[in-house]
């Protein structure tokens, strides 16, 4: 059952659309996965056409025209239990959600901020385009919902990502013009997921829908500061309302005459000319009471600041996701070539390889890879390793979660890989792996934390699954004991 003043308000803004629209909510929603491009097996497009191919064997496969690692996957699919998933060989994604990203056109090497992240898609779908080169700072101020994000992190084997969490006013002090894109999944009242969750449903109200507008503000605000001159920031939304998306664009532009909307190639994206525009006539919906208060007496330039057409509505009546709201918005200026913008803190200096610390680390890595070269620098978090991106902002005063890559931990002069460092490894790279398959029963058993027989070298082995690294194991007479993390295992 839709709320009834929500039923009022899209009868009255789509008319005769409006019965094609109610009827939606009584079908299926689609459902959908985005593969993994950090995960492939072996390198460039050949890499993934092959993990593309091994996937369609397991699963139903249509691509998402929208993403072209999106894929929707049939009823009788169930990706969330297979070990495709433990492995971070996937993202399950609603497929609406999976449009934005692309629109921040994210390049390797760039610094991209990802301020509302929780609980991970569209960041770890950032990250699929950094190829790991680059930084991602993915934040997320409630801390519970910072934690998924971390995990989810480490599922898909990201290795240029801090996650931290904090209020987007500290951040903001933090980055003063710093991150090349930045993203604003912005919080909102969730109308277009209300068929996914009855809990968005049920607590739907008009008055939230004023508060999320006003939080907004203050989120795209903050993101203002932290972008470099000529740098893109793309805003989004789960929602119908025209005061959290076409309002939200409008009032933003009337407080910032240096930014542009630019527009989106939304035919390129396989969308129906006109039918999945922003309105225009919807810019200043509901402004009667509260944030909405009249017409401002100085509207935004349409002429020079962009037409609230440029933006992206995706219904669904009319796409086979749900609905979402995007927008692509650029600073103005450039910055001089060469130029390296500074935090305000300065650069994390970390320590440096020969510390005498990471013996037992650089141990570890002699044995199972040879001593491939590392990217970046160390840190120590108490007894935990990370190695963090080059370039990474300073921590201090910061609530963080991750810094980078969790290597392992010092347990009494003896080094112990992280659950992270295995699902971010190349298994072409390491001399120790067992290879198990998703026919064999023993996938399931280790995913469930049992040991099993196996043959070899004693010492770490990184665990795969049809070439796909999933874990740890360590073996010692002729037993591989299990490493899954406790908190993951399946049984």
């Amino acid at each position: 059952m839709l709320p009834e003043r929500f039923s009022e308000r899209m009868q009255e803004m789509l008319g005769a659309e409006y019965g094609e629209f109610v009827q939606e909510f009584g079908e299926d929603r689609h459902q959908a996965l985005r593969i993994n491009p950090l995960k492939r097996l072996g390198e460039g497009r050949k890499g993934m056409e092959s993990t593309v191919h091994t996937m369609a064997k397991r699963f139903n496969l249509t691509p998402v025209s929208w993403e072209e690692n999106g894929y929707y996957y049939g009823k009788e699919d169930q990706p969330g239990r297979h070990p495709y998933h433990a492995a971070g060989v996937y993202y399950i994604q609603e497929p609406s959600a999976m449009a934005v990203v692309p629109l921040m056109e994210v390049q390797p090497g760039e610094k991209v901020l990802d301020l509302c992240a929780a609980p991970g898609g569209k960041s770890t779908q950032i990250a699929g385009y950094l190829q790991g080169k680059g930084l991602l700072i993915s934040n997320e101020i409630h801390s519970a919902r910072a934690k998924i994000l971390s995990e989810n992190i480490e599922r898909m084997g990201v290795v240029n990502a801090c996650v931290t969490n904090e209020s987007p006013t500290h951040l903001s002090e933090k980055f003063p013009e710093y991150f090349d894109k930045i993203l604003v999944d912005a919080p909102c009242s969730g109308e277009g997921m209300f068929r996914k969750s009855e809990v968005a449903c049920e607590e739907w109200s008009l008055e939230n829908v004023e508060l999320c507008a006003v939080r907004q503000d203050e989120i795209l605000d903050c993101a203002t500061k932290m972008l470099r001159p000529g740098g893109r920031l793309v805003y989004s939304t789960c929602t119908f309302a025209p005061q959290e998306n076409e309002g939200s664009i409008s009032r933003f532009l009337e407080r910032h005459p240096d930014f542009v909307l630019l527009p989106i190639d939304k035919a390129g994206m396989g969308l129906r000319e006109g039918v999945c525009d922003g309105r225009t006539e919807w810019a200043y919906y509901g402004r009667q009471e509260g944030v909405c208060d009249d017409k401002p007496e100085k509207t935004y330039d349409s002429a020079a600041q962009g037409d609230l057409r440029n933006t992206l509505r995706l219904w669904p009546h009319y796409v086979r996701g749900e609905g979402h709201f995007a927008a692509v918005l650029q600073k103005a200026g450039n910055l001089p070539e060469g130029y390296e913008p500074v935090p305000a803190g300065g650069l994390e200096q970390g320590i440096s390889g020969s510390d005498k610390k990471l013996a037992a680390w650089w141990e570890f890595w002699q044995d199972l890879t040879g001593g491939t070269d590392l990217d970046g620098r160390f840190m120590w978090f108490g007894d935990h390793l990370y190695l963090i991106p080059k370039g990474m902002p300073a921590l201090k005063g910061m609530k963080v979660l991750r810094p980078g890559l969790h290597l392992g931990t010092m347990r009494k002069n003896r080094f112990e890989p992280a659950h992270a460092l295995a699902l971010a490894l190349n298994p072409a790279n390491t001399r120790h792996t067992c290879q198990l398959w998703t026919e064999d029963s023993l996938i399931a058993a280790y995913l469930n934390g049992q040991t099993f027989p196996y043959e070899g070298e004693k010492g770490w082995y990184l665990v795969t699954v049809d070439g796909y690294s999933v874990g740890w194991g360590k073996l010692a007479g002729g037993i591989m004991k299990n490493h899954y993390p406790k908190g993951l295992r399946q049984g």
